[in-house]
């Protein structure tokens, strides 16, 4: 546990750790106010290379932790290289990456207050992507706006901030990435949250490595994936889970991950 909590805290500084700009020209980004939050945040805009010769509209993904998506420069230990994933793929989806709170990136992320290590803000968060990000994305680009083409996607506590939002508006997202999810956290508040829920029709990416320094990541993952699979047959197909042999906590596993699971979802 120690290990893993470690992780959260350095993901809070941003940093220099690369000397180059890796952020492909798909990149663009902005500053939008979030009231739900009392600040602002930099969001980070992927378009599709057809973007500006087509008329079409796209599904969007919006994913967590923006700085670690796009540029070696503003991550801690490495991209996720989303955005050279994506153009290798040609990929027919809009990103948008949305900024951790630097020092409130748990208080933002965790659901629930956690006695020892905070947090308890997410509903705020939440409401911001879905009142206020969301409708600004939805009316200054084409955008499929249902929840069958709307994916919120994360790992770590933004992996488990995903789950959580599903829960709390399945009428918005209907796809969501799961990697690495920290619900270790809330664990207690969580479970009875999904004892409480009586329908879950979203579309689940899970994964996990089976080394990230604490076994509750796959016990926990296990579990709610179980539970996901009691709300439907699995004949449907609408989940899916990945451990991976020896993967550990950290940007190398999401981002290998990545790939994968946007084509499983997409």
């Amino acid at each position: 546990m120690k290990f893993i909590l470690s992780l959260f805290v350095i993901a809070f500084i941003e940093t220099s750790y690369a000397q180059q700009n890796t952020v492909s020209k798909q990149v663009s980004s902005f500053t939008i106010e979030a009231p739900q939050l009392k600040t602002s945040k930099k969001i980070w805009l992927y378009l599709p290379k057809n973007y500006a010769t087509s008329k079409k509209k796209y599904p969007v993904i919006y994913l967590h932790d923006g700085q670690n998506l796009f540029d070696s420069k503003t991550s801690y230990v490495g991209e996720w290289n989303v955005d050279e994933t994506l153009d290798s793929l040609n990929a027919q989806v809009i990103v948008v990456g949305i900024e951790h709170g630097g020092e409130k990136r748990m208080e933002e992320l965790a659901a629930y207050k956690n006695e020892k290590y905070g947090g308890g803000n997410a509903d705020n968060y939440l409401g911001f992507i879905v009142n206020t990000l969301k409708p600004n994305i939805d009316k200054n680009y084409r955008t499929k706006t249902n929840p069958n083409n709307t994916c919120l996607f994360g790992s770590s506590l933004g992996g488990s901030v995903s789950f959580y939002g599903a829960l709390k508006y399945p009428e918005v997202f209907g796809k969501i990435g799961c990697f690495s999810p920290a619900f270790w956290l809330n664990r207690n508040e969580m479970f009875a949250l999904m004892e409480n829920t009586k329908e879950f029709k979203t579309k689940v990416y899970f994964l996990c490595g089976d080394n990230e320094g604490d076994d509750d990541i796959v016990k926990d993952m296990n579990k709610v994936e179980s539970w996901v699979n009691s709300k439907r047959c699995e004949c449907k197909k609408l989940n899916k889970k990945v451990i991976v042999k020896n993967g550990q906590h950290n940007e190398k596993l999401w981002r290998e991950g990545f790939k994968k699971a946007y084509l499983w979802l997409f």
